[in-house]
């Protein structure tokens, strides 16, 4: 009989024959992944370096808006609704 350690070889060697054809493209996005990963924690590091100098404010150029003088909304009248047939406070 087969023990553990057997049928996870055998179950890894089904795995890569298998997937052969797809084993490239995760290695590809693995490596991909890795570097973004790298690249993001040295910006990071970078950042947490420099958070002890000050910095200047960041300009972004923009249009601005003044506040103009507010008006309440015109009421719209409501139109008359005719009494319910079964409202008991309307006589004939």
């Amino acid at each position: 009989m087969f023990g553990l350690s057997e049928l996870a070889i055998i179950l890894i060697v089904v795995i890569a024959v298998l997937a052969a054809k797809k084993l490239p493209d995760l290695a590809r996005s693995a490596g991909k992944s890795a570097r973004i990963l790298k690249a993001e924690a040295r910006a990071m590091k970078e950042e947490q370096a420099l958070a002890g100098e000050p910095t200047t404010p960041r300009v972004i150029e923009g249009e601005t808006v003044t506040p103009g003088p507010t008006t309440a909304p015109a009421k719209v009248p409501r139109p008359a609704t005719p009494p319910d047939a079964g409202d008991s406070r309307t006589q004939d």
